[in-house]
């Protein structure tokens, strides 16, 4: 009952920034790492609303980023890419038009968001779910398979119905507004959207499982080895026991892009943590060293062109800090 009161009186937050690190924990309650894919400098915005055991939000980002994400404990996460973007992809596979992608708080879950990109999510604890279905009659037992797959079809009313009333709450023209009329519409629309069943549309494929495969045995490897030492295609098509074709495709249809533009991307991106977070006695060169960087000029101009500022800027932007 607590819970329930608690969604009368929503809090609301507006986060806007140039760090991918402060967008990454602009949600209360995740764990994320965001890395930057695509080039120039990044610009965020999250608008969220806390509503006792409901949590929504609308995310913007203006960079192709790869996002690892795990929400909070005993939750299920619905996510609402806003219409008419280029494609996003949860774990591998592209959200369609008309689907709402979701995860339970089991598993992480990877996603692959484009250049100018807006997502509404909406969080609930299990319990308040369990709860406010019982209200409108029905029954999750028969809706216990979700998160295990990673999406779920609905119509195009429900879809346009749902990111209306979230860009409504989390967009208020009138902060007087009453919350609590488009609450209850949220949670009823939501829960009418809901399958009844795995739909074997987004069931996996044997061709998206190999190319899963493929990709997630690079990066396992990768994850063990030493990352100052650099890596050829080769190599990569023989730790993924594929030919180079196929190796390009997997990662294409996966991730988005080639497997050398990711792994050094993901590279540039750990060069930037550790910039941001390094020791007195750390210089650049080291650190990019590190990560495998050995050419100091060379290393410079790919690190601007990806972030749209120098190592030296951004180290010196963290003293500040």
């Amino acid at each position: 009952m607590h819970q329930e009161q608690n969604l009368l009186r929503p809090k609301r937050c507006i986060l806007e920034t140039n760090d991918l690190e402060n967008q990454a924990e602009g949600l209360t309650n995740w764990q994320q790492e965001y890395d930057q894919i695509s080039n120039g400098k990044f610009f965020g915005r999250i608008e969220k609303v806390e509503s006792g055991g409901m949590h929504f939000f609308s995310e913007y980002t203006s960079h192709t980023l790869h996002q690892d994400c795990q929400i909070w404990q005993n939750a299920v996460w619905f996510g609402i890419p806003q219409l008419n973007q280029d494609i996003c992809r949860i774990n591998g596979q592209i959200i369609e038009q008309n689907a709402i992608a979701c995860r339970n708080s089991k598993s992480s879950f990877e996603l692959i968001t484009p250049e100018n990109f807006t997502i509404y999510g909406i969080v609930l604890e299990e319990k308040l779910l369990q709860r406010l279905s019982d209200k409108q009659g029905i029954n999750l037992i028969e809706n216990a398979h979700l998160g295990i797959q990673e999406q779920f079809r609905v119509n195009s009313e429900q879809n346009y119905l749902l990111q209306s009333i979230l860009s409504r709450l989390t967009h208020p023209q009138d902060s007087q507004v009453d919350q609590r009329i488009p609450l209850d519409f949220l949670t009823n629309a939501l829960l009418s959207a809901l399958p009844q069943e795995l739909s074997r549309e987004y069931s996996c494929t044997p061709s998206y499982k190999q190319r899963k495969l493929v990709v997630d045995r690079v990066r396992d490897y990768l994850s063990q080895c030493r990352d100052d030492q650099p890596i050829s295609m080769q190599e990569l098509c023989e730790i993924a026991c594929v030919s180079r074709r196929t190796l390009q495709y997997s990662f294409e249809t996966i991730l988005g892009c080639s497997p050398l533009k990711f792994l050094r991307a993901l590279r540039l991106n750990q060069v930037r943590r550790k910039l941001k977070s390094s020791q007195e006695d750390e210089t650049i060169a080291d650190i990019a060293s590190y990560w495998g960087f050995w050419h100091a000029g060379q290393f410079s101009r790919d690190y601007k062109l990806l972030f749209g500022e120098s190592p030296s800027q951004t180290l010196a932007k963290a003293k500040k800090d």
